[in-house]
């Protein structure tokens, strides 16, 4: 039986994953050079790169910030309750269970222009649905479980004896953080920045719901892609692709990397 199942494996993995990859390459080239270096020096092209870029750069800073403080918090605050833990466990997890484009809808119920949230901040100059704070929402909505399900084990398994230990020598607590809770939830971190990174840079429905997929203004990466497919651009939108999954399989091949040094040392 296991004879089957191993064969049957690697039959689906390449199915699943390196047929399509390998579509998207030869996709990419069949005008050759020229056609994929056009497709990715397009005006709208460097623009939705860059608002990848962007996004990924402001999701990621925030989502270790407050991902890593609500992990310390989850895990050592015992003034929170176990009531109110398990409440807080339940909203991190909330974004795996609803889907990115019902985020995204609820932002813009929330915020959009026609709320009274959002008509407040447009009163004094701050869009938010259809605009850039929109769509960083939007993804920091997808991408938050990311840093905290990768901090609170590291956490949980390293005890609290060394700070407490440190607090009780007098230290005070952000240099306790530091120089005791640090060094040993970095590798954690680095783990949450490399899925938050790629996590956010493939980010599609709710971004294109609260984005509202406006050429050279709120267009991401990947809602160019949706776009060249809809306008049967096909090289151009398997060009950006190749470019959004080479660098996510390069930030993956890193984690992997780095979990060989954290074990070797």
């Amino acid at each position: 039986m296991k004879k089957l199942w191993i064969p049957l494996t690697y039959a689906v993995f390449l199915v699943l994953l390196i047929a399509p990859l390998m579509g998207i390459f030869s996709g990419s080239w069949a005008d050759g050079w020229a056609g994929f270096v056009e497709a990715l020096t397009r005006p709208q092209s460097l623009h939705a790169l860059w608002m990848t870029f962007l996004i990924v750069i402001i999701v990621t800073a925030l989502n270790t910030l407050f991902g890593v403080m609500l992990a310390l918090y989850l895990v050592r605050a015992t003034w929170l309750g176990r009531r109110m833990k398990q409440l807080l466990n339940s909203i991190v997890d909330l974004p795996f269970a609803v889907s990115p484009v019902i985020g995204g809808l609820m932002i813009v119920l929330l915020l959009g222009p026609n709320t009274v949230i959002g008509t407040f901040f447009e009163d004094i100059g701050f869009k938010v649905v259809y605009a850039m704070p929109g769509m960083v929402i939007a993804t920091l909505f997808v991408t938050f479980p990311m840093m905290v399900r990768e901090v609170m084990p590291v956490l949980q398994e390293i005890g609290a004896q060394q700070e407490e230990a440190a607090s009780t020598l007098g230290a005070y607590p952000w240099y306790t953080f530091w120089h005791v809770t640090w060094p040993s939830i970095r590798w954690g971190v680095i783990y949450g920045v490399v899925l938050t990174v790629a996590r956010s840079m493939g980010e599609f429905g709710a971004v294109l719901v609260v984005s509202g997929n406006i050429i050279n203004k709120t267009q991401t990466a990947t809602t160019l892609v949706y776009q060249d497919v809809e306008n049967f651009n096909i090289v151009a939108a398997n060009s950006v692709a190749l470019v959004l999954a080479a660098i996510s399989i390069g930030l993956l091949l890193l984690m992997e990397w780095a979990k060989k040094r954290k074990e070797v040392h």
